[in-house]
């Protein structure tokens, strides 16, 4: 018979790789998405459903996952992880059936990505905590390091899948989950176990629930309306709406610790924080997920809006072929995720989160030295080593906050280290598309001035003036959503320009040139470049920082040696395999 911590881990990883795979299927398949409900992506608002249809999922997310956490605290872990797959699978059952086009059919799909946030952050939010209820303390970094695979695997694993299946109809990208999430929950129904320890007694604080929530919920709506054009500026951060969200946002999610701190049952025991283990691991999670959580982002964007179509890729091929590429950061994530993992389980987590982040950024900084037509195989050497330490960093660092963890607390604390990923992944899309988008602005306008010259057969001077004008005109945010979605907008743009003197006088070898695989790319590929230049060197700043948070953690701290014996024979009776230093008898006095 199967012991039941290989069922829990199997399913487990179902459930992390359905919900991932759905957080970046939408990426790859947006272009067919977006033909199929009829929405032009360069029309004015199409950006603000690019913006919510890919990060609404997050936001949810983001936002349920620390009071989903406490309600499997109190309620039991198995039972909201299951309703957390029927929830998804209602939601992708929704999705492939959206009835509208337009303007309501984009609003429907982003309603419908918000339900399957939701049971995303369920199964999110008690994964790790089932696991860890059903794995010994020192198994459980192999256990965590395959379930966190299952994690960055589904989101690699969504931009191929989602290329292939946008080609045949763009619902299928829906519907390819709702097999397995009918699959998981029956699964999950029969053959998962409740060992938590529940709570019954414990009511949910809904101060706190609606102080961090709503607090997130508001920030994280500021952050997306930041990126959308404000009047005449090119970005949203000036809109008093945005100033007001994020203002708002930033001091109810101030003020949830100190509530926390003067209520009798908290939803979030803030003592936890106490615990360096707990503490500066989360704190690296937030961080480390900021610099590496956009990096997907902009590799895509390089890709299918620059090197793929200069290198003979169609605009509707290069959303698959862009999942095709970025195949060898998956694999050093696969590749190091369960090395990871077990090597923690003999020597802690200390030393190899802190070595995955320093490999992360240097990663980072040899992106930031190649040029937009550089050569595939140096390429796919650092993304695979990118890969490989953000492996070496995820499984080593959830193992070691989970382990510092009492068991009666391990779904609201799986749940704070879930938020503080997903709100980092949000946080890093903002941020990423801020710098992309300023960048941009300041460099496309000379951008497409220089291109004008390259145009064959020659433009005249006065028709170089005029496309120039007209072209960088073009919005930042419509350039990055032509690159975004693998999309050639220069026939959009030259057909308002139809009834005009300068249109009428190009000739058709001109317009055949300017409307090519090449033109448009090695036209915004300067901007784009040094806009993603600024993007890494963020990234890289953020790991640094990350890996300096994770050596601050402390050596490795388990809750159950702490608690059930005194350090020396915790030591004494730890297996030979483990080198654990046990720490003070408190969990908030990892303080060594």
């Amino acid at each position: 018979m199967v012991q039941y911590k290989w069922i829990a881990l199997s399913n487990t990883t179902l459930g992390v790789l359905m919900a991932t795979i759905n957080s970046t299927i939408i990426l790859i398949s947006l272009p067919a998405i977006f033909r199929g409900i009829n929405i032009n992506p360069l029309a004015s608002g199409s950006f603000a459903y690019l913006l919510w249809i890919l990060m609404g999922y997050m936001i949810v997310t983001a936002v349920l996952l620390v009071t989903f956490g406490r309600l499997s605290d109190i309620f039991g872990r198995t039972r909201l992880y299951t309703i957390g797959f029927i929830i998804f699978t209602i939601g992708s059952i929704l999705l492939y059936v959206t009835p509208n086009t337009g303007n309501l059919g984009a609003m429907e799909l982003i309603v419908f990505r918000l339900i399957q946030g939701a049971g995303a952050a369920f199964l999110f939010s008690n994964s790790a905590a089932i696991l860890t209820d059903a794995f010994p303390y020192n198994e459980r970094g192999k256990a965590i390091g395959i379930n966190m695979i299952s994690g960055l695997a589904g989101s690699l694993i969504g931009l191929i899948l989602g290329g292939i299946l946008s080609v045949f109809n763009w619902r299928y990208v829906f519907l390819v989950s709702v097999p397995v999430g009918i699959i998981g929950s029956v699964w999950s129904v029969l053959k998962l176990k409740d060992n938590s320890v529940r709570h019954k007694d414990q009511k949910l604080d809904y101060v706190g629930t609606v102080l961090l929530g709503g607090g997130l919920t508001i920030f994280l709506i500021g952050i997306t309306y930041g990126l959308i054009p404000y009047g005449s500026s090119d970005m949203g951060w000036s809109s008093p709406f945005v100033i007001i969200t994020l203002i708002v946002g930033a001091v109810m999610v101030m003020a949830f610790p100190f509530v926390e701190n003067h209520i009798k049952q908290p939803m979030f025991d803030m003592k936890l924080f106490r615990n360096r283990a707990f503490a500066f691991g989360n704190y690296a999670t937030l961080l480390g997920t900021i610099g590496y959580g956009g990096a997907m982002f902009m590799l895509i964007i390089l890709l299918q809006g620059i090197w793929l179509p200069l290198h003979g890729y169609s605009y509707a091929s290069v959303p698959f072929w862009a999942g095709i590429y970025m195949i060898p950061m998956m694999a050093g994530f696969l590749i190091m995720g369960p090395i990871g993992g077990a090597l923690t389980d003999r020597f802690g987590a200390r030393v190899l989160a802190t070595l995955g982040m320093v490999v992360v950024a240097v990663s980072f900084l040899v992106l930031a030295t190649f040029s937009y037509n550089f050569g595939y195989l140096p390429f796919a050497i650092t993304i695979f080593v990118l890969g490989l330490g953000n492996g070496l960093f995820a499984a080593p660092n959830s193992t070691a906050i989970m382990n510092s963890l009492p068991a009666q607390q391990r779904g609201v604390g799986s749940g704070m280290r879930a938020t503080m990923q997903n709100t980092g992944q949000t946080a890093s899309m903002g941020i990423f598309f801020t710098i992309l988008i300023v960048s941009m602005a300041a460099g496309l306008t000379g951008a497409f001035t220089s291109a004008m010259g390259s145009v064959s057969p020659p433009l005249t001077q006065s028709q170089s003036v005029g496309l120039a004008q007209v072209f960088g005109s073009l919005p930042p945010t419509g350039a990055l959503f032509s690159a975004f979605l693998g999309y050639n907008p220069v026939s959009t743009i030259l057909g308002t320009l139809s009834a005009s003197g300068t249109f009428s006088s190009l000739l058709p070898a001109q317009i055949h040139y300017m409307e090519g695989l090449t033109w448009f790319p090695k036209a915004i590929a300067p901007a784009v470049m040094s806009a993603l230049r600024l993007s890494f060197y963020f990234g890289a700043i953020m790991a640094a920082l990350a890996a300096v948070f994770s050596v601050l953690r402390g050596k490795t701290f388990i809750y159950e040696l702490n608690e059930k014996t005194q350090p020396e024979v915790a030591v004494k009776n730890a297996p030979e395999t483990a080198s654990l230093k046990v720490q003070d008898k408190s969990i908030g006095e990892n303080t060594k």
